[in-house]
């Protein structure tokens, strides 16, 4: 390949590095995990050659879409098991605006609900899922990248969307879903049960995900009388909540003393709260590099 050309595909690489780790970070769940896949996407691709490619964002995102099926197989025979505690990397943004790449990841964002049904998903469905629906490669360019046909995929995809719409419908309005995320830290603070079974729907769930650190933060809950009668230790953290987007929703981050200890992702449903994500190991949230200053 001659230098000029690989010029040109790094500057097309870069280009569409934003929706290619927003690609990364949906089919692996982990901002770190999207960056290798990157770094192995473009490794993989520096030496090709791109003078037939019609579609480059199809083709990049088809690139990075295997590296990360590849991935994420690679798990599974090495049987990483998620615990159950498990929550995704969430996607933060303190301020009303975001940078060019918090936007794209924003604009894919599925919120935590719809993101923990992708991690139940084989890789292969998550695969077709998410370079289709969410992303919009044709069926044809995943079926060659899958090596099965058209039909096949179709089916991957279709078994995907199943699980996903099972999921609750999420409230589309954001100043809705402050005014309930609010309301739930207000009945926490004053330790009023009755006010938060209002605002949590009956199956609401709650994870905690405290890592290798914090295991003994981590956490999973189901109902709302389970998850109300917990919230004593939101009582003690209301004073240090501050409002925040996390994967595009209504969110809070609690900051004591300058120092982040929690992320808190809330999915809202007919008024309600349907699941809360709350990552509290300090690695993680380390990695995310956010300035709660």
């Amino acid at each position: 390949m001659l230098m000029a050309e690989r010029e040109w595909l790094d500057e097309q690489f870069e280009q569409h590095r934003p929706q290619l780790r927003a690609v990364a970070h949906r089919m692996l769940g982990s901002a770190d995990d999207a960056d290798d896949a990157l770094q192995e996407s473009w490794l993989r691709i520096r030496d090709q050659d791109s003078c037939r490619v019609e579609n480059m964002p199809a083709w990049l995102t088809t690139v990075v879409g295997r590296v990360c099926l590849n991935m994420l197989r690679s798990r599974r025979s090495r049987r990483e098991v998620l615990s159950d505690t498990h929550v995704p990397d969430p996607i933060v943004t303190l301020t009303e605006t975001a940078d060019p790449e918090e936007e794209v990841l924003l604009a894919e964002s599925l919120g935590p609900a719809l993101l923990m049904a992708l991690e139940a998903l084989t890789p292969a469905e998550r695969f077709a899922f998410v370079l289709h629906d969410v992303f919009g490669v044709r069926f044809a360019e995943i079926a060659s990248a899958l090596d099965r046909s058209q039909a096949a995929v179709q089916q991957l995809a279709s078994r995907g969307r199943r699980r996903v719409r099972n999921g609750p419908t999420p409230e589309p309005d954001l100043s809705r879903q402050r005014q309930v995320v609010d309301a739930f830290f207000a009945a926490s603070r004053h330790g009023n049960f009755n006010a938060l079974l209002e605002v949590l729907h009956p199956d609401v769930e709650l994870r905690i995900d405290g890592g290798v650190l914090r295991t003994d933060a981590s956490l999973r809950l189901r109902g709302a009388d389970a998850v109300a009668g917990h919230t004593a230790t939101y009582a003690r953290l209301s004073p240090f909540v501050r409002p925040a987007l996390v994967n595009g929703a209504a969110g809070a981050v609690v900051v004591t003393l300058g120092r982040l200890i929690s992320v808190m992702g809330f999915t809202i449903s007919d008024g309600r709260i349907i699941a809360i994500n709350a990552l509290v190991d300090p690695e993680r949230l380390a990695q995310l590099k956010l300035d709660p200053s």
